[in-house]
């Protein structure tokens, strides 16, 4: 059954039927209050250039039940949430989002009580947010993580609850006008129970910026966070990925992803706004295009807890003071770089696990616990800051290494190589120089193959 409306009034008094049926607007509306989708029905325009749904005093559509959202353009005021899901019920059975364009929060969330929500989200643009005001935060290595503009939270601790969803065609956000808080945050309620099995999330371009002053270090967000709780098959992003803020990172996990693939550039403006940063498990890792960063603190790659088994990378490069360009503290499997790893800045102050602490701008850092299967760098390792060692392995382990290009230190008293405090790694057919620093400072470390090792001065 459709149904078309024309008023206010109309929607409303289709709503209180509580039957089942599609609603079709033909026109444009101004809700003063909001609206709830009983179980069963569909939202739609006739045209989504002329039906804009808008909210002036709070929050949007509420979803309880198998509700379809289609072809609507849907404002509220950026605060508020768009689309939220608002229900009691133990299964919420399927929920489908499509051909929309939302000022205000999407956020499918579900909580006590709630086991159970199919997810189908295509071709949802999130123009304008603020995502900062909302108390459902994950914590863990502490931080806070800032609810997205498009968020998908499953909130239930019960290990039965579980949100499956497809999410494709996601974009947040425009360039030099971010949404605020995270971008798109798919979280689950913790590592033992309160899933999202995310079969597909796929993005155009996310522009995102958490606005933390400088400081703050207990606060992150990011670009496209997936959270702890989440067991992702496939994240793909083929538009650019770009943070302006403190803490901002561009891609982040705490969870598990099988395979994400990175289409375009990565790019973050502010301080400690990391391009990658892994907690989670991660079997395949792919980015096609650069990782740059120009902020203070703002590292490249950063594997701080779980794994990955496979990283591609085209190149990194970092401009701030503090900006790491690839750090490893956990055992992981192949990094291969398709150009190189480039850092200009010197020493600077970084957020590292909920603590801001002085860093050089290292070009490839392997800490205490860290381990490389296999290293390939088909260009340089270069820094160009002062003080700052380009390849350190400062107790971690790398079995294989190989450099096409050379591992270069332009700055001043700035080293190429630093083996210390245990660490690990064979120098085989390495070329190395540093222009007024050393080229290989090894302080109870071990080189386990330093044949063909060519120093260059």
């Amino acid at each position: 059954m459709v149904t078309k409306i024309s008023s206010l009034i109309e929607l409303m008094q289709a709503l209180a039927m509580n039957h089942p049926q599609i609603l079709e607007l033909q026109t444009s509306i101004l809700c003063p209050y909001a609206i709830f989708l009983p179980p069963g029905y569909a939202l739609t325009g006739a045209d989504k250039d002329k039906c804009l749904l808008s909210f002036n005093n709070g929050d949007g559509i509420g979803i309880t039940a198998n509700n379809v959202i289609r072809n609507l353009t849907i404002m509220t005021t950026p605060s508020c949430r768009a689309i939220f899901s608002q229900t009691g019920l133990t299964d919420m059975g399927t929920v489908t989002l499509n051909n929309l364009s939302v000022t205000g929060q999407v956020s499918l969330m579900i909580r006590q009580g709630t086991n159970r929500l199919m997810l189908n989200a295509d071709n949802v643009d999130v123009v304008s947010c603020d995502a900062r005001r909302y108390s459902e935060q994950p914590q863990k290595y502490g931080v806070n993580v800032y609810q997205g503009a498009f968020t998908v939270y499953n909130f239930n601790g019960d290990p039965n609850s579980n949100i499956i969803a497809n999410i494709t065609n996601i974009t947040v956000g425009r360039k030099n006008a971010p949404v605020i808080g995270s971008g798109i945050f798919v979280g689950g309620y913790g590592d033992n129970g309160g899933w999202v099995v995310l079969e597909n999330l796929t993005t155009g371009a996310v522009y995102a910026n958490g606005m933390l002053p400088y400081g703050t270090a207990d606060i992150i967000t990011g670009g496209v966070f997936i959270v702890f709780g989440v067991k992702a098959q496939n994240v793909t992003n083929n538009g650019e990925i770009v943070t302006y803020g403190v803490n901002d990172m561009v891609l982040d996990t705490w969870g598990s992803v099988d395979s994400w693939t990175v289409n375009e550039k990565l790019t973050s403006y502010g301080p400690s706004g990391i391009g990658f940063v892994n907690f989670g498990t991660v079997n395949t890792f792919i980015a096609k295009k650069e990782i740059i960063t120009h902020g203070l603190g703002a590292r490249g790659f950063n594997q701080y807890d779980g794994t990955v088994n496979t990283i591609k990378m085209k190149s990194i490069t970092t401009y701030g003071d503090g900006a790491i360009g690839i750090q490893v503290s956990k055992p992981i499997g192949s990094i291969e770089m398709e150009e190189g790893i480039t850092t200009h800045g010197s020493i600077g102050n970084t957020l590292v696990k909920g603590l801001l602490m002085p860093l050089p701008a290292i070009a490839f850092s392997i800490k205490p616990g860290g381990e490389v299967q296999n290293l390939v760098v088909k260009g340089d390792i270069i820094t160009y800051g002062d003080e700052v060692s380009s390849y350190t392995v400062e107790g971690g382990k790398i079995n294989r290494i190989s450099v096409s290009g050379q591992v270069a230190a332009e700055g001043k008293n700035a080293n190429a190589i630093v083996i210390s405090n245990g660490g690990t790694t064979p120098l085989t057919n390495i070329r190395a120089s540093s222009k007024s620093g050393k080229i290989l400072i090894n302080e109870g470390g071990n080189i386990t193959d330093k044949s063909g090792f060519t120093e260059v001065v």
